[in-house]
């Protein structure tokens, strides 16, 4: 059974010491190997972004896409093979900027992948501007005056636009958010966490502590993450309460379930011989 280090490239991760990609990084490494996975069974989509610089620090399958574009390049993969394991990974300014079209529309569909996003709530590769998940009156090197409005809520977006699994995590807690991202994977179905994280070199408000005075465990809390309406009330509470773990979980067919050309088996392993598309192609004349 493959073992973290087998996840592990030999690059060096260049993140700020303290980032919470050093806790998001070995906690997906340990999910992967303790749910049996090989290297050449994941494909990881990353965005652009200090998060998605983990495409060189991953020893598997990963894809450095465009800016806000992890998403339907993880999605193309696991349309053409959907024996692989597929994990799409980007930051909030990613996510929710420059990608919030693919992510409303992801949701919907219910792809069977993951969508893990590092919400630091900056844009920190760029120098710290403000991102969607900024607070409002926030000040950071693009509104040195204070955010001007209110945050994007994700949790919320990801419920009442059909993903079937929603999840928040902290990169503080490690094992926590290990177990989060397992459930996330085995879950049929798009799976979407997002993930709490400090950024030390340019979000002095939202630290290590103000995050730790603030998170609560669901499970703990005795919530059902099987219910619609109370899902979306934890998901839309004030900024004084911070929820991890399921926030909602449901069983929906996935789009490979709907896809009659998939079911005989993945699309890398038909054969394309035989095939006549003359007719298609006439019907451009």
């Amino acid at each position: 059974m493959a073992t973290q280090q087998d996840f592990t490239s030999t690059y060096k991760p260049t993140w700020c010491p303290g980032c919470g990609n050093f806790g998001i990084y070995p906690a997906t490494k340990k999910a992967l190997s303790e749910l049996g996975l090989e290297p050449h069974q994941v494909v990881m989509s990353f965005g652009i972004g200090c998060s998605s610089n983990g495409a060189n620090f991953f020893k598997l399958y990963a894809f450095h896409t465009l800016h806000g574009r992890s998403l339907p390049v993880a999605v193309g993969v696991k349309l053409a093979n959907h024996d692989l394991t597929v994990i799409a990974d980007a930051g909030d300014g990613d996510s929710f900027g420059e990608g919030i079209a693919h992510f409303v529309h992801t949701a919907r569909t219910n792809i069977d992948i993951t969508y893990l996003v590092h919400d630091n709530r900056l844009y920190s590769l760029t120098k710290g501007q403000m991102s969607p998940t900024t607070a409002e009156g926030m000040k950071t090197a693009s509104t040195p005056f204070g955010a001007p409005n209110q945050p994007f809520n994700p949790l919320a977006s990801a419920i009442i636009n059909g993903a079937t699994f929603v999840a928040q995590g902290f990169s503080g807690d490690i094992i926590h958010l290990s177990e989060l991202i397992k459930k996330a994977i085995k879950h049929r179905g798009f799976s979407f966490i997002n993930i709490l994280q400090v950024c030390v070199t340019f979000n002095k408000v939202n630290t290590f502590q103000w995050y730790k005075d603030r998170i609560y465990k669901v499970e703990e809390a005795g919530h059902n993450a099987a219910d619609f309406q109370k899902a979306l009330t934890v998901a839309t509470q004030g900024h004084d309460k911070l929820p991890i773990g399921v926030i909602y979980q449901t069983q929906k067919p996935t789009s490979v379930d709907k896809l009659p050309q998939l079911k005989e088996a993945t699309l890398v392993k038909q054969s394309i011989e035989n095939i006549d598309i003359s007719q298609e192609l006439n019907s451009f004349k």
